[in-house]
C-alpha cells in the first residue's frame, strides 16, 4: 500500500516531524507521543483546551529536541527535562513539567466546540463552549488507538463538501494512505511490514480547526465535520469523525514513497 505521508509526534499536542521511514511496535510508531507536559495541577497538557494550550502546537518536537518559533531550543531527553520544562513554561505562560510517564489517573482539559453536532452522543449532557476534565484511559499519551490514519480519498471528498482543500496535518495523523476510502472497522490493512486492524473512526475535537504548526485556523471545518461526518463509533455512540484508529497486530517497518 502506498504511504503518501507519515508523521510522528514526540510530544503530545506539539508539532510533529515528517518521516520517510519508521519502526512500528505494538504501541504505535516508535517515539510517537512519548512525552507530554503536565501542569501544576497534574493535568496532562493538551490542545483540546486551546484557551490554555494552543501555543504548544507551534512548538516543534523532532528527534531529541524542542524548538520554539523564536528559535530557542531544549534537549528532549531524561537528562534535560528541567530545561525542557522551563522552556515550555516560558512559552506557554504557565508552569509545566515534561515527563514520559503517564501519571496515575491521568486527566486532561477538553473544550467542547460550540458548533452544533460536535459533541458526541456519549457526552450528550455536555454544554457547548464548556471546559471539562476527562480521563486518559489508554495508559499512554495517545488518545485511543496506537496508529491514527487518514486516506487520500476521504480527504478529496472532504475538500468537496468543505469547499477548499484541507491540510491532513490538521488531523495529526501518523499515516496518510493512498486509498479511495477509509477501510471499515475490523478490516485488516497491511502497510509495509506492518499489519493494522481498523478499530473505529476517529472522533474529532476542536484541534482540526486550529492552525497546524502555528498556521492559520479554520473554524468552519468543525461545521463541515458536524454536518457531513457524524457517524457511529463502535459501541460508544455517534460523533463527528474523520480518519480512523488502528491497532498494531504485526509490528514492522513502514517507508513512504518519497
Amino acid at each position: 500500500m502506498r504511504v503518501v505521508g507519515m508523521w510522528r509526534y514526540p510530544m503530545k499536542s506539539a508539532g510533529g516531524e515528517r518521516l520517510t521511514a519508521a519502526d512500528v511496535a505494538a504501541g504505535g510508531l516508535v517515539g510517537d507521543r512519548r512525552w507530554a507536559c503536565v501542569d501544576g495541577d497534574g493535568v496532562v497538557v493538551s490542545a483540546k483546551q486551546p484557551r490554555l494550550w494552543e501555543r504548544l502546537l507551534q512548538v516543534s518536537a523532532g528527534g531529541d529536541r524542542l524548538r520554539l518559533p523564536d528559535g530557542r531550543t531544549a534537549v528532549l531527553d531524561r537528562d534535560g527535562l528541567a530545561d525542557a520544562g522551563a522552556l515550555l513554561s516560558s512559552w506557554l505562560g504557565r508552569a509545566v513539567t515534561v515527563t514520559d510517564v503517564v501519571p496515575d489517573g491521568a486527566v486532561l482539559h477538553r473544550f467542547w466546540p460550540r458548533e452544533a453536532g460536535m459533541i458526541p452522543s456519549w457526552a450528550a449532557d455536555a454544554e457547548a463552549g464548556s471546559d471539562v476534565v476527562s480521563v486518559i484511559g489508554s495508559g499512554r499519551f495517545h488518545d485511543f488507538g496506537a496508529v491514527h490514519a487518514v486516506t487520500t480519498g476521504a480527504l478529496a471528498r472532504l475538500a468537496e463538501v468543505h469547499g477548499a482543500p484541507v491540510d491532513p496535518r490538521r488531523f495529526r495523523p501518523n499515516l496518510l494512505l493512498d486509498l479511495p476510502d477509509d477501510p471499515a472497522p475490523g478490516q485488516e490493512v497491511r502497510v509495509g511490514g506492518v499489519r493494522l486492524r481498523v478499530q473505529v473512526p476517529t472522533p474529532r475535537c476542536v484541534v482540526p480547526s486550529l492552525g497546524p504548526d502555528g498556521g492559520a485556523g479554520d473554524p468552519g471545518l468543525l461545521r463541515t465535520l458536524a454536518r457531513h461526518y457524524r457517524m457511529p463509533v463502535g459501541d460508544f455512540g455517534t460523533a463527528a469523525c474523520f480518519g480512523w484508529y488502528g491497532a498494531v497486530e504485526q509490528a514492522g517497518r513502514i517507508e513512504t514513497d518519497g
